[in-house]
């Protein structure tokens, strides 16, 4: 797994690369589980001063979870259990008190799409498509705390519902529009921008950078504990789910019908 992600620390910039570029980038369970070990050591080391998020190649930020990781769900305490990890991940990325920043190139979807949201900024390459298509895809469903932090970002629940009835991808263009991303630009200055941006950041006050984080993440919505899982049980114990998990791993259309 090591190689999966690759985490180096040079002049305070901490760069986090997702490294499955085979897979675009597609994330398993000890992926996640690392990028919250490395939020939560660097959220402690003096030594980093801002994170920088990206993905390997030029075709993939993350374009989700690595669906074969769902083959063994069967039990409702297994989808339970996926999307508190999910939380847990994306939960630890908002709480580091360092900035940081995705340099986001290609597909950033899925669980991809929700680590970007998760972040203080986001610079995407022209090139750079966004979304959550799970109603063409799996039949699955985002967490009452990833949907929060959807509706966040995009500012409207008629955004939202685009966004997710419709299974579109944007490109980056809309998606700098709706405010999924800060700024876009070409391909071949994405990594030099980012990192401009890293040493920028890094070399303000910490502590004021760290007071507006905790600021904005007291002000998001609070979920109370349990809130949506029978949501989340709905999606993911249902016929519809196997349906699409098979149909995404045989490349083939899924037939989804309500059960």
């Amino acid at each position: 797994m090591s190689e999966d992600l690759l985490y180096e620390i040079k002049d305070g910039i901490g760069r986090i690369t997702f490294n499955r570029p085979q897979a675009r980038n597609a994330l398993t369970f000890a992926m996640y589980d690392r990028l919250a070990q490395i939020c939560q050591e660097a959220d402690k080391d003096r030594a980093v001063r801002a994170l920088l998020l990206t993905g390997a190649g030029d075709k993939a930020f993350a374009s989700g979870t690595d669906i074969s990781q769902f083959k063994a769900f069967d039990k409702p305490e297994d989808a339970l259990a996926y999307e508190a990890r999910i939380d847990r991940v994306l939960g630890a990325l908002e709480a580091c008190g360092k900035p940081t920043i995705a340099a986001i190139q290609g597909a950033c979807t899925g669980g991809g799409a929700g680590i970007a949201a998760c972040c203080d900024l986001r610079i995407a390459a022209a090139n750079a498509r966004f979304g959550f298509p799970v109603a063409r895809t799996l039949g699955n469903c985002l967490s009452m705390g990833n949907y929060a932090r959807l509706l966040s970002l995009v500012g409207s629940h008629g955004r939202v519902k685009d966004l997710i009835f419709n299974a579109r991808l944007v490109d980056a263009p809309e998606a700098h529009a709706i405010g999924l991303v800060t700024e876009v630009v070409e391909p071949t200055e994405l990594m030099k921008r980012a990192e401009e941006v890293a040493r920028t950041v890094a070399s303000h006050a910490p502590l004021t950078l760290r007071a507006t984080k905790e600021a904005l993440r007291r002000l998001m919505a609070r979920i109370p504990p349990g809130e949506g899982e029978d949501l989340i049980l709905m999606c993911y114990m249902s016929k519809d789910f196997r349906e699409g998990m098979d149909a995404f791993l045989n490349k083939r259309p899924p037939q989804f019908r309500g059960e």
